[in-house]
């Protein structure tokens, strides 16, 4: 069996969270812990061509930058190349001289990996070639291969054979494996590939170091890692556990003294920034072979509350999720800027009327009790957004919904509930008209244009899609007398959401409406206030 080696990545995965912004400090701190641990090679960041906003150093790892650090001895240094930016406009070679414009001989560098979905494979081999004639080391990482069948990763092993590679890796891409999984992958490889073998497991299930010590157990040689598992999404196997493991396996003496005192001072504080780990919305994604990358975003943007990002997850698991797209998560954000089209009109049931409006907030289910009984004694139109269900289920007229995601998510329980729902029905993907095809459908239109509400009578314009501007529309546009908000708490400390609301509130407000909007529950939003258990 050839060399047991781990290699540290945490420079180059890590930096999908800080920009590849590590200081020297953390470094040096760093390359000096990864040698008193028996980390074989530290990857020490990216190397690319691509330069579009601020990134920090280890998003290049240029020759120069790392001449500037001391690395101990006994350390391999390598870095990654992204295999889309040699199958790119820029012609292959052009692009390698200009990322490796040193021979090994002349360079820091001695091991380059090259990362690669299967529909680049192909067109990135002949790369490998190019390094190893200058003297380069070289690894190659196949990326989410999981779902592939097994004459599909043979075919791609077998590819491989034709080239000079020291490792051929897999990736766990989504984090869906599980160990029998991993060990399946690898027997297929290893059919045509005689090769070193490596492995670089993801955490969303829990199982990254139970999947690379299967994979050790398999035959594979190369295992990655990273400090606190510190990488894009869940992250990865733990440098600090993987060490401890290893070190036994090879009865190898080291000390984890430093690399614990990294994670105190500098690792720790990051991942309480940051957030990296798995957690119980990771392990759907796992679950369900969606990318990481999707989980990582909603959970860094405090517009998703934990209802949208569960109504993503669903949506993505039905309509498939492997590949990360900004146009796919921010859908709803984009999605009504088209001309508006409706075909019910709201003044028929709400001209001259009170609307009470019934939020998300926790208000609705703390008054539950006085806001039953203002609504048996006042009889307002009552309005509920999305599956709000805090009150009894007789005493809500209307739903109201406009996120085309969030609908598909709540499809089956919209065709349980029993009120008509209001939705731009005509505006939506034909997959969401279809699953509430059972359902008593109200068509209201809307369209998206920054900073102003427009009402007609079968549509609005809205500065925003959110539900709350829609309803808002919907009542203005409904001539309703007075707009009642229960359940509209807003969101604690400087939570920009706030921010969001309120803009849209005083928009609202300047625009050629008069309708009052008056919160009936507590609300952080500068509208005004009165309270359900006095006189309205």
């Amino acid at each position: 069996m050839s060399k047991l080696l781990l290699l540290d990545c945490t420079l180059r995965d890590g930096g999908y969270y800080n920009a590849w912004d590590f200081s020297e400090e953390l470094i040096h701190e760093y390359l000096d812990a990864m040698q008193s641990a028996g980390i074989d090679i530290v990857e020490l960041g990216l190397r690319s061509l691509q330069n579009k906003g601020f990134q920090g150093p280890c998003a290049f790892t240029t020759d120069e930058f790392i001449r500037g650090l001391t690395i101990p001895d006994g350390l391999t240094v390598g870095v990654m190349v992204n295999g889309s930016e040699l199958v790119g406009k820029v012609p292959q070679k052009e692009a390698l001289e200009r990322l490796f414009p040193n021979d090994a001989a002349n360079s820091p560098v001695e091991l380059v990996r090259i990362a690669c979905h299967v529909h680049e494979f192909s067109a990135a081999l002949p790369a490998v070639t190019w390094l190893k004639e200058r003297g380069f080391k070289v690894g190659f990482n196949l990326m989410q291969v999981a779902d592939r069948t097994e004459e599909e990763v043979k075919a791609l092993a077998r590819e491989a054979k034709a080239y000079p590679l020291d490792a051929l890796y897999f990736a766990d891409s989504m984090g869906s494996m599980n160990p029998d999984q991993a060990a399946r992958i690898i027997q297929w490889m290893r059919t045509e590939w005689e090769g070193p073998m490596g492995i670089h497991t993801h955490d969303n299930l829990g199982l990254a170091l139970s999947n690379t010590l299967r994979a050790i157990d398999e035959g594979v040689t190369w295992v990655d890692a990273t400090v606190t598992g510190m990488g894009r999404g869940p992250g990865n196997a733990r440098t600090e556990e993987l060490a401890i493991e290893l070190a036994e396996r090879r009865d190898k003496q080291v000390s984890m003294v430093p690399l614990m005192t990294l994670l105190r001072k500098h690792f720790q504080p990051m991942q309480k920034h940051y957030g990296w780990g798995t957690n119980p919305y990771y392990y759907l994604a796992g679950k369900y072979g969606i990318h990481p990358t999707y989980i990582q975003e909603m959970l860094s943007d405090s517009r998703y509350d934990e209802e949208d990002v569960l109504a993503v997850i669903e949506h993505l698991r039905i309509e498939g999720g492997k590949k990360f797209s900004v146009d796919n998560l921010d859908s709803a954000r984009q999605f009504y800027r088209v001309e508006a089209q409706g075909r019910w009109s709201p003044k028929r049931v709400l001209e001259g009327r009170d609307v009470l409006l019934l939020g998300t907030g926790p208000g609705v289910a703390r008054h539950r009790k006085a806001l039953e009984r203002f609504i048996n004694y006042n009889n307002p139109v009552v309005v509920a957004l999305n599956t709000q269900t805090a009150l009894e289920a007789s005493l809500i007229d209307f739903r109201i919904a406009s996120h085309p995601v969030r609908l598909l998510a709540d499809c089956e329980e919209h065709t349980r509930l029993p009120q008509p729902l209001i939705t731009p029905f005509s505006m939506l993907p034909d997959n969401v008209r279809a699953a509430l095809d059972s359902k008593e459908i109200l068509d209201f239109g809307l369209n998206v244009s920054p900073g102003k509400f427009e009402f007609g009578s079968v549509h609005c314009s809205l500065p925003s899609p959110l539900v709350m501007a829609y309803a808002f529309a919907i009542a203005a546009s409904g001539k309703a007398n007075k707009l009642l908000l229960a359940g509209f708490d807003g969101y604690p400390g400087e939570d920009p959401r706030n921010e969001e609301m309120n803009q849209i509130v005083q928009i609202f407000k300047s625009s050629e409406t008069k309708l009052p909007l008056i919160a009936i529950t507590p609300s952080r939003y500068d509208i005004i206030k009165k309270s359900v258990y006095g006189e309205l």
